[in-house]
């Protein structure tokens, strides 16, 4: 399965980047039993974030969209660095989505499905997940998106 998911990621222009390193007093991951749960990863691509700002004032939901997609990769990155191959995922359990977003912003639920349809066109079917998508006053760094994972090994 793991070649499979390394294929899809290719289709999709992907490349995973080597996991973030925590920027405080925290780890990544952790795996608990067969659970692992990922930190909040940001949208970051090559160190940098791939927008800022606040959905519905800054962003639009396009930009959102892609923003969660870039989270959901560095929450792949992360699991790939602490199972050591990706074809150990049995699911995504459910993932959280917090979304910085102007006080009249309704759409988290749009920017959210960046990610989940993200991980299931590169997952399958254990690519299907619990979702919360919950609206920020704001973000680390300027972040519009923030996403952490549960994911079954």
């Amino acid at each position: 399965m793991s070649s499979t998911i390394e294929s899809r990621l290719q289709e999709h222009g992907i490349a995973l980047p080597a996991a973030a390193a925590p920027a405080a007093n925290y780890v990544p991951a952790v795996q608990s039993g067969s659970f692992l749960y990922t930190s909040g990863q940001l949208p970051l691509r090559d160190g940098k974030l791939v927008s800022s700002g606040l959905l519905g004032r800054d962003l639009d939901v396009d930009q959102g969209r892609e923003a969660a997609k870039w989270c959901a990769v560095n929450v792949l990155a992360q699991a790939r660095s602490a199972l050591g191959d990706l074809g150990k995922i049995k699911r995504i359990v459910k993932i959280t989505v917090f979304v910085a977003s102007s006080p009249d912003f309704t759409e988290q639920h749009l920017v959210a499905n960046g990610a989940s349809d993200f991980l299931v066109d590169i997952l399958g079917d254990a690519g299907r997940h619990a979702r919360s998508a919950v609206g920020m006053a704001c973000l680390p760094l300027n972040a519009p998106v923030e996403i952490e994972a549960i994911i079954e090994s």
